[in-house]
């Protein structure tokens, strides 16, 4: 143990540092949502993201909307694990047979005012799965739909501009 100890004091840090993000775009989105953000939820949007059967598409750009380059938590979006403590349902893919009955409970256990956003064309409109033996369409079939972001998958710029629609409206 104490080897590796004075190994790693030997080596030092050799992290590179994180570059500025240079898109303007993110920048100009992100400081119309961190104005909203601040107005309607006192500073901190909680978002509980629902997988109601997509192809994890959908779920690999909000996760980049998390990573370092997007950095969303900068704007004042927090993810969350408990719909109690959700402001804003982020749900993805066509909602299968299996998701519906949880889906219905995860809109009834988020607070009022409830905002739900539905990601990705299967969310949308049931994409290419459609309405079928195994999924009960798009998400607007089983929970009420505020604001949609169409894409397959949608880019995390999207993303960011869907949430800030569903706030600004």
């Amino acid at each position: 143990m104490i080897r590796i100890l004075k190994q790693i004091f030997r080596t030092g840090i050799k992290t590179e540092t994180i570059p500025p993000v240079l898109d303007p775009e993110i920048a100009k989105i992100g400081v119309k949502l961190e104005a909203v953000i601040k107005k309607r939820f006192r500073g901190s949007l909680a978002i509980r993201q629902i997988d109601a059967g997509s192809c994890n598409g959908c779920e690999l750009e909000i996760h980049a909307v998390n990573n370092v380059f997007y950095n969303c938590e900068r704007f004042g979006i927090h993810f969350t694990a408990s719909p109690r403590f959700a402001d804003l349902l982020l749900v993805t893919g066509p909602v299968s047979r299996n998701m519906e009955i949880a889906l219905r409970r995860t809109y009834e256990a988020t607070p009022t005012p409830k905002i739900v956003v539905a990601v990705g064309d299967c969310g949308c409109n049931g994409g290419i799965f459609g309405e079928s033996y195994a999924t009960v369409g798009a998400v607007d079939s089983v929970i009420p739909v505020d604001a949609r972001i169409p894409g397959c998958p949608p880019t995390p710029i999207a993303l960011l501009q869907g949430i800030l629609k569903a706030l600004a409206d």
